[in-house]
């Protein structure tokens, strides 16, 4: 790694502090977090997160949203052979999931494919039963939904910018505006016990990942979460965009400069919001409506 010419901020699995005054600049945190703070306009925002009538009707929409993260997994290149997995929490009944069929392509997902299980891994008869689910997807999430009820989504791909950052076991730095996102959010699991077939393997990870939004799997990839899938999926993307500036930071061997912590913070509170997570995802969403014409929705 090379010099800084600050010191680095180091992430905890703690809330980011909450500053009462200004920052350096004179900029004033607003009092709630949401998208109102980046949307200005005499309308409101079509990419708002919806309300749902029924339960029913929340879990449609995530399970069309789910399979639309996948579409845009493919197309970004995060496949690796059979690896990678996206879950859910049943709306309906939040003590099981939904999950991706083993073996099927990011790119070839559809809502029919996607497989509805409990935490046992028993496959549920309303998803598609005609498939069988990863292991290490479901050591992983059923863990993770335990562990934090606010989750109701992750996200796991073996990415490549995740992949060779994991390799350092380290944290990110603030570098940008866009990492700021992770601002005290993110962490690092370093003990890599080999492919997760094992159930204490997926309670250590929980562990790790603690109230953040990511963890970065030491030697193994990336993982995300998120109050909807959207949200989860925004961040996975987001997350490995910010490996790979890193890395590409890291070649260059000149001092870097970090951003502050007030700075960060500022940054953090005003982007990093559910709703707001939500919204920046819908974009990617909507490219994958109009390039598939829709097909993954069936």
């Amino acid at each position: 790694m090379s010099k800084t010419e600050t010191t680095s901020t180091t992430t905890t699995s703690n809330e980011p502090e909450k500053f009462n005054v200004s920052t350096s600049r004179g900029y004033q945190l607003k009092g709630t977090q949401g998208v109102h703070n980046i949307a200005t306009g005499t309308v409101e925002y079509e990419n708002k997160k919806p309300q749902f009538k029924t339960k029913e009707e929340e879990r449609e929409h995530a399970l069309e949203h789910m399979a639309g993260a996948f579409r845009v997994f493919g197309r970004r290149g995060y496949t690796e052979g059979s690896a990678g997995h996206i879950s859910i929490r049943d709306p309906v009944d939040p003590t099981t999931f939904w999950i991706n069929p083993l073996g099927k392509h990011f790119s070839l997902m559809k809502k029919s494919d996607l497989v509805h299980c409990n935490e046992h891994g028993e496959i549920l008869p309303d998803g598609n039963t005609e498939c069988v689910i990863n292991t290490a997807g479901l050591k992983i999430h059923s863990q993770l939904h335990k562990a934090r009820p606010d989750v109701n989504a992750a996200a796991h791909c073996h990415s490549v910018y995740g992949k060779a950052w994991s390799s350092f076991g380290l944290e990110l730095d603030m570098l940008n505006q866009d990492a700021c996102t992770f601002y005290k959010k993110h962490s690092v699991y370093k003990d890599f016990g080999g492919v997760v077939l094992e159930e204490e393997e997926g309670q250590k990870l929980a562990a790790a990942l603690g109230d953040n939004k990511a963890v970065i799997l030491q030697n193994h990839g990336l993982l995300t979460v998120g109050e909807t899938i959207d949200e989860a999926a925004y961040l996975f993307t987001l997350l490995e965009r910010t490996c790979e500036i890193q890395l590409l930071v890291e070649q260059t061997g000149l001092p870097k400069k970090i951003i502050g912590e007030e700075e960060a913070y500022y940054t953090y509170f005003n982007t990093s919001d559910p709703e707001t997570l939500y919204t920046e995802f819908q974009p990617d969403y909507q490219m994958e409506l109009k390039l598939t014409n829709s097909e993954f929705l069936q």
